[in-house]
């Protein structure tokens, strides 16, 4: 029985994670973090039965302590409390870091200090602090197991063969919803028609990062880090069927890709139980005759302008991929508050880019830094832009 801690278990990837173990067992739930989702938490805690749970916002880590006065359990919040969670165990302890943002760096940090295994569904945490990840003395016996369906797919891919025997990684996306509108299109989309995915049941920030494509931006950053891949060799390509994952190319000319439904259960469920590979946790297996054909293009980077900023963002450091991040987190959520139109987004990222002057490997503190002065940047602009719609 191994232990398991679970911080952002009231998300997607959270509740997933909870469902395969609760099936499949071998894990014993010892600290669930959450942001301000009581209920859920509630719920979960009076079934799992973990040591700690903590909720980052303070009051509703009041109001859980008051809902759970019955039970055995230490309720905290903060990030102290999602560092105590994700350090609990030590050794013996599988931290999943499924949290949304940047607020996923500190855990993560602390889980290594600890010794934890690490299964990660945070981009934020290599995109902004790769090069503090990597250079962390964990690595010297451990390895990130990646959740994100395209990492947890090339994770996979590079068990065919030698580091020094990759030629390009070749990244895969849906393409989102937007894929093959114009510009004059684009400025007339709602935050209701880029929260339908065609593929993925995600989270609403994922799925407008999706839309714009910025989502692929952050997994090229995540990718080079993860697997020690130069940005130059990594090459995203649009597969809108969502079939293949992500995929290898070697230098003698073959391609391993991973193929699979979209479904998140099956990565979350490879990285819980590595090396083995249990039962599909789906009911019903993919039939590739059924499937027909499968499909692949270039991205529309001249409309869908997320990536090439992104990859802009990547060949000046950690820094400028923390301003980035910011930016889009903080445009994103301006346009599902609707003070600024789809378009708007990267403009935002465009202007805090421009502007702000960031170290290629910035300590935490400077990464802190950073966002803190995008942050000021992006409110700034948003307050300025006095058409959404045409934004």
């Amino acid at each position: 029985m191994r232990d398991i801690a679970i911080l952002g278990s009231t998300g997607s990837i959270g509740t997933q994670t909870l469902e395969i173990i609760e099936k499949r067992g071998g894990f014993r739930v010892r600290a669930l973090t959450a942001s301000n989702s009581v209920d859920l938490m509630e719920q979960q805690v009076r079934k799992f039965k973990p040591e700690i749970c903590c909720m980052y916002n303070e009051d509703a880590a009041k109001e859980l302590k008051l809902r759970l006065s019955d039970v055995d359990v230490k309720v905290t919040s903060g990030m102290t409390g999602l560092c105590e969670a994700a350090a609990i165990g030590g050794s013996e302890t599988l931290t999943v870091t499924a949290i949304v943002g940047m607020i996923g760096i500190e855990p993560t940090l602390a889980a290594m200090d600890a010794g934890c295994d690490i299964a990660l569904a945070n981009k934020e945490t290599m995109v902004c602090a790769g090069h503090l990840i990597t250079s962390h003395e964990w690595n010297r016996s451990h390895f990130i197991r990646p959740i994100d369906s395209e990492h947890c797919a090339i994770w996979q891919c590079l068990e065919c063969g030698k580091k020094e025997e990759i030629a390009n990684i070749l990244l895969t996306a849906s393409g989102g919803p937007f894929r093959g509108m114009t510009v004059e299109q684009l400025k007339k989309v709602t935050a209701s028609d880029a929260l339908c995915h065609p593929n993925w049941a995600m989270g609403k920030k994922i799925t407008i990062d999706s839309a714009t494509m910025v989502n692929k931006a952050l997994e090229v950053m995540e990718a080079h880090w993860l697997f020690d891949v130069p940005v130059d060799n990594i090459e995203v390509v649009v597969q809108p069927e969502s079939m293949i994952h992500s995929a290898v190319e070697y230098r003698d000319g073959s391609i391993v890709a991973q193929i699979a439904p979209p479904d998140m259960r099956i990565p979350i469920q490879h990285a819980l139980y590595y090396p083995q590979r249990l039962e599909s946790p789906l009911k019903q297996r993919m039939s590739l005759a059924d499937i027909g054909a499968i499909h692949f293009e270039k991205p529309d980077n001249k409309v869908l302008r997320g990536l090439p900023l992104g990859l802009s963002a990547a060949s000046d450091g950690c820094g400028m991929c923390t301003v980035f991040n910011a930016a889009n987190e903080f445009a994103v959520a301006a346009f599902l508050e609707g003070k600024i139109g789809f378009l708007g987004i990267y403009d935002i990222i465009e202007e805090c880019m421009r502007t702000i002057k960031a170290e290629k490997e910035p300590s935490l503190e400077q990464i802190f830094e950073l966002k803190e002065n995008t942050r000021e940047l992006s409110l700034k602009f948003i307050s300025s832009m006095k058409n959404p719609s045409a934004c």
